[in-house]
């Protein structure tokens, strides 16, 4: 099955610059290997980022993205001072996220909406 999830910065806060994304990605890439999960597409906008990923069906995905928003935003606070100094308290995602199933759309519509969200590159 294909899934788009949003992640945003807590606070809204436009923290996100391509290092920043890029060492999220990274992060997503190690931790999806564990759970049998595989980047499709991501994109990213100074305050939130859009995923497209393929998982199984017995995917325990509340279990990922919980090990996905915990790791990354522990280490991208320590990692990048700036970050930290924009937000002032332990977490760097907001609690709430939002996933979706791709439905009957065909997945390079899907894909072409993620390449075309954002303005970090």
């Amino acid at each position: 099955m294909y899934y788009h999830l949003v992640l945003v910065v807590k606070y809204r806060r436009k923290v996100i610059s391509p290092s920043v994304s890029d060492y999220a990605k990274d992060m997503f890439l190690r931790i999806s290997t564990t759970y049998n999960i595989t980047l499709i597409e991501w994109n990213v906008d100074k305050d939130h980022i859009h995923i497209l990923f393929k998982a199984q069906p017995n995917t325990e995905l509340s279990k990922f993205i919980n090990a996905y928003k915990s790791a990354s935003s522990r280490l991208i606070k320590k990692n990048f001072p700036e970050v930290k100094r924009k937000l002032w308290k332990e977490m760097f995602w907001s609690r709430s996220f939002c996933l979706m199933t791709t439905g009957g759309a065909p997945i390079e519509v899907i894909k072409k909406y993620i390449d075309n969200q954002g303005e970090v590159r």
